[in-house]
């Protein structure tokens, strides 16, 4: 066992860590470990000095995230180093110490780690892209730079990516294909990113294997309604609703386009309803594709659940379903289509629930709220990029949008006044993207809760790391007039080059005026792109919104002083979340019950896209932030690629793998994502009709808890969760990457009553 050396983990902790990527034992009946390929380096001796041994180990810190970076993107380690073998340092030349150092490969940056010896011991936190780790002998243990004698020595796992050498270079230089055959195919050129190239067999791969896909009216955009602003409709219990899915009109990159909205909103109306409320939604589709609405994160009635051939039939063009709701837990949740979710979702059907606890400050003090959906749109110039009409392309790594959107906007604003506090309901709505967000001028930002409901505590984060479908309750407080920025920063890969590089993208503008001397009341601090609304669905007559040009939560007025900022300086305990989550404290260390593999399989590719993954296959990044191999994945479909999850108890994979709970289990269900496949990477993986705990990521514990829906699973990582089984029914869980679960990645599970 490696020796755990943080803190005492204290009564919010889960179990301590019981094995390592490095070689530490695995707790009874798991088998599932992280990659030691990529979270274990293990140190070589300069020769002559054989008998000494060393590893590092690349810890996860505590994170309340599925992955921990910096706000600039970098991905950040506790390292845990192991030594072994190492004598008296005098015995190697009259030296005193042994020092560990942390170095980039260049030596522009060289870190004193400090003094170590044999056995186990921490070295801080790493967040270099790429790096070294040394030991050397040394007379003093202070220096700014090593003068002794090196003795161990390892490179990080991502020094592995590189430039291509030749025998991949002549691969990358040949081509059958160009983007002429593409474009005669109807389809436009899959756009590159500004500065970067790829090898020209990948520039100029064929089309994928379908008809290419754009929403057509008949008639152009000019004849249908321009997309509306969302509204706000305040529910009841025992309300009703009508939504209806159809065809609207958008500007997005310079022009108008055919685009889908949800009541001729983008994003759909924002359901604002309270706890434990049920509401009955009147669905109907008119789309010409046959869809169904699934209500992301809710505890509800399994046949409202709106997934097809699970819970019910795909509702048919001009058809209607009803769906009964029922908001179980305080919270925020979005719905969307769960049929060609590739396509329809990413076209505009989505929105936001808002669940109002039924105990007042259940977040902590806030001046006022407001829903964002975080989302990407892919263009090709100013067209669109077509969908696969047979089935979904971008099946390898998922349709990375290049413009941004903030609640449909592409340029958002909102106002704000010096020392408000702004509770920030965050959703990412994208096909793909996992977002790193945070404010470019360091507004404070306080994590307050996350999918269905509150974390045990609140604490200070400088960025939101998000990936597909995670919601996650901000608090935020501008202290300064100006301009606030929120921006998505992450450190992106240059394949061809072998480097890191960072990318920066401003997704909304928050104006923040001078506070005010008075109390006057204005009608500021609005969203621009936010029409809102108090309407009331009463009487069981359709719910008609009626903008009100007032923050979602109507609480105050913009220009009166904030009544929160002095409380935005604590950090609370939320004790009813820390009451629920106790509940379940004893089964942390219980054994793993079952297990899930999550990988891939191809067949059928360019014979180039083969040989060159075969090549990068060297090292994959916990995370893919952004499409820089845009050919390659456009040209990849469905029918080429099969993502794969697995029981390895069983061998089922995906739609056959046939799990039985009964209402009351409580399940420990160890994730795994595979590091050894075709194209390894993260997985947010979503499970229907159900909440859980994430436990512990690698088997580093979580310090903070909260009751999830998706949880993000990095490349080579083993993530535990805890299971709370109440609904009965079938349910499905898959992954969030929507081409991912067009291309197999989903499972279905019966819960008993």
């Amino acid at each position: 066992m490696v020796l755990a050396l943080a803190p005492s983990l204290g009564a919010n902790a889960a179990a301590p860590q019981t094995e390592s990527p490095c070689g530490g034992p695995a707790p009874a009946g798991a088998t599932l470990l992280p990659s030691a390929d990529l979270y274990c380096m293990r140190l070589t001796a300069r020769p002559g000095l054989d008998g000494m041994t060393g590893h590092l180990e690349l810890r996860p810190p505590a994170s309340p995230f599925g992955v921990a970076v910096d706000a600039a993107g970098h991905h950040r380690y506790d390292g845990v180093l192991t030594l072994g073998g190492l004598p008296d340092p005098a015995s190697l030349g009259g030296f005193r110490h042994y020092v560990a150092w942390l170095a980039t490969p260049v030596f522009d940056t060289i870190v004193n780690l400090g003094v170590v010896a044999n056995g186990a011991q921490g070295v801080g936190e790493i967040a270099l892209d790429k790096f070294m780790i040394l030991v050397t002998a040394e007379v003093a243990p202070d220096g700014a730079e090593w003068e002794g004698r090196l003795l161990l020595r390892a490179s990080s796992p991502s020094s592995r990516m590189s430039p291509p050498d030749m025998q991949e270079f002549l691969v990358g230089s040949l081509g059958e294909h160009g983007h002429g055959a593409a474009m005669r195919e109807g389809w436009p050129t899959p756009p590159m990113m500004p500065e970067l190239v790829m090898l020209p067999a990948l520039m100029n791969l064929p089309a994928p294997g379908v008809t290419p896909f754009l929403p057509d009216s008949g008639a152009g955009p000019a004849r249908l309604p321009m997309a509306r602003p969302r509204e706000v409709v305040r529910l009841e219990d025992g309300d009703w609703v009508a939504l209806e899915a159809g065809l609207v009109r958008r500007r997005v990159g310079g022009r108008e386009h055919v685009m889908y909205a949800f009541n001729g909103q983008h994003p759909g109306p924002l359901l604002h309803v309270r706890e434990q409320a049920a509401v009955t939604v009147n669905f109907v589709n008119s789309l010409p594709w046959p869809t169904t609405v699934h209500w992301h994160g809710l505890r509800l009635d399994n046949a409202s659940d709106g997934v097809p051939g699970v819970t019910q039939e795909p509702v048919q063009p001009g058809a209607s379903f009803r769906y009964e709701v029922f908001f179980e837990d305080p919270g925020v949740y979005w719905y969307h289509p769960h049929h060609r979710e590739d396509v329809l979702k990413d076209l505009g059907l989505y929105g936001n629930m808002l669940v109002e606890p039924a105990r007042a400050g259940y977040y902590g003090p806030a001046d006022r709220e407001e829903a964002l959906m975080i989302d990407d749109v892919l263009m090709a110039g100013d067209e669109l990029m077509p969908f696969g009409t047979e089935r979904a392309t971008h099946a390898l790594m998922g349709r990375f949008g290049n413009v941004f959107l903030v609640n449909g906007e592409p340029d958002y604003q909102m106002d704000a006044v010096a020392g408000e506090v702004i509770r920030l309901y965050l959703t990412n709505a994208s096909n793909t993207r996992t977002f790193n967000l945070s404010f470019a001028d360091g507004a404070r930002m306080k994590l307050v809760g996350t999918d269905v409901g509150a974390f045990e505590r609140e604490e200070w984060i400088e960025s939101v790391a998000m990936g597909p479908a995670e919601r996650y309750v901000v608090h935020v407080r501008f202290d300064e007039p100006g301009e606030a920025v929120l921006v998505n920063r992450v450190q992106g890969i240059d394949h061809l080059g072998g480097r890191f590089f960072p990318e920066t993208d401003t997704l909304a503008t928050i104006r923040v005026a001078a506070a005010p001397d008075s109390f006057a009341e204005t009608s500021g601090a609005r969203s621009t792109a936010d029409a809102r609304s108090t309407a009331r669905a009463r009487s069981r007559a359709a719910a008609r919104s009626t903008a009100d040009a007032r923050s979602t939560a109507g609480a105050r007025s913009a220009l009166r002083p904030s009544t929160s900022a002095s409380a935005f300086d604590t950090l609370r305990v939320n004790a009813r979340a820390a009451r629920e989550i106790a509940l379940y404290r004893d089964r942390f260390d219980d054994p793993v019950d079952r297990e899930l593999t999550f990988t891939l399989e191809t067949a059928g590719l360019p014979f180039v896209v083969e040989r060159l993954m075969r090549f990068d296959s060297a090292y994959f990044h916990p995370v893919e932030w952004s499409g820089t191999m845009p050919a390659m994945n456009w040209n990849s479909t469905s029918e080429e690629v099969r993502w794969v999850v697995r029981d390895p108890a069983t061998g089922r994979e995906n739609m056959d793998i046939d799990w039985t709970f009964r209402v009351g289990d409580v399940v420990k269900i160890r994730l795994h994502n595979e590091r050894r496949s075709f194209h390894a990477m993260q997985h947010p993986f979503h499970v229907h009709g159900q909440r859980f705990l994430v436990l512990a990521r690698n088997g580093v514990p979580s310090r903070n808890l909260a009751w999830k829906d998706t949880v993000l699973l990095p490349t080579g990582t083993t993530t535990d969760i805890l299971l709370e089984v109440t609904n009965p029914g079938r349910w499905m869980a898959h992954c969030h990457i929507s081409e991912h679960m067009e291309a197999g990645m989903r499972m279905v599970f019966t819960a008993l009553p």
